[in-house]
């Protein structure tokens, strides 16, 4: 069974947090993907949240070739195929359906499925999946739960998203079974409204050192 996540975890390499990010004005989507990049966290989400979530991807891809973006919130084939469409390298999914394994299947680029059940997982790990989203990480249980798939689940590692912040983002990246972890403290809305970008390239940095 070949293991379609070795590509993904290349192109993370060694990133130990990927920015969540919601594009609200097209204008904010290069400088903000460059100021991360700048930071030290060059593999990005950009979420399919808002309407102009695709042509975000599709500028980033163009004009800031040193960032590695993804697209996440993936729902349908249709968004799957477009998010590639637009360049997206990388796609990520809350859940997963048979429709989404489909597309995944139809295209070289990396997909991150979700999944929170063992279940889940072990379906996922059928179809030869090895690195998965874990969604909502705090909510359906935290590290702790993580931590208790490690030894009936090996082989599988996780990125959990969804309440991971700087204050338990350790707990998660101390366990064996954690690659990476989704985070959106990394780019605050208010932060991105004002373009502070060195602020954000800040966070981005400590966020970067945060496994070392």
């Amino acid at each position: 069974m070949a293991d379609r996540s070795q590509a993904l975890t290349e192109l993370l390499d060694g990133q130990p947090v990927v920015p969540v990010l919601k594009i609200e004005r097209l204008a904010d989507a290069v400088p903000l993907a460059q100021a991360l990049a700048r930071g030290g966290l060059k593999a990005i989400e950009i979420t399919l949240r808002t309407a102009d979530a695709v042509d975000a991807i599709r500028l980033v891809a163009t004009e800031a070739p040193e960032v590695v973006v993804g697209a996440g919130t993936i729902l349908t084939a249709r968004h799957f195929h477009a998010a590639i469409d637009a360049g997206a390298r990388f796609i990520v999914s809350p859940g997963t359906t048979q429709e989404l394994l489909d597309a995944a299947h139809s295209v070289h680029a990396p997909f991150l499925p979700g999944a929170i059940t063992p279940s889940e997982i072990m379906a996922l790990r059928e179809e030869g999946y090895r690195t998965l989203k874990f969604f909502p990480a705090e909510q359906a249980g935290g590290a702790a739960f993580l931590k208790s798939l490690a030894s009936p689940l090996s082989g599988i590692t996780f990125c959990p998203t969804g309440g991971v912040t700087p204050a338990n983002a350790a707990s998660y990246l101390s366990l064996p079974n954690v690659v990476c972890v989704g985070g959106s403290w990394v780019a605050p809305d208010e932060l991105i409204a004002k373009g502070a970008w060195d602020e954000i390239e800040k966070l981005a940095r400590e966020a970067a050192a945060l496994r070392q």
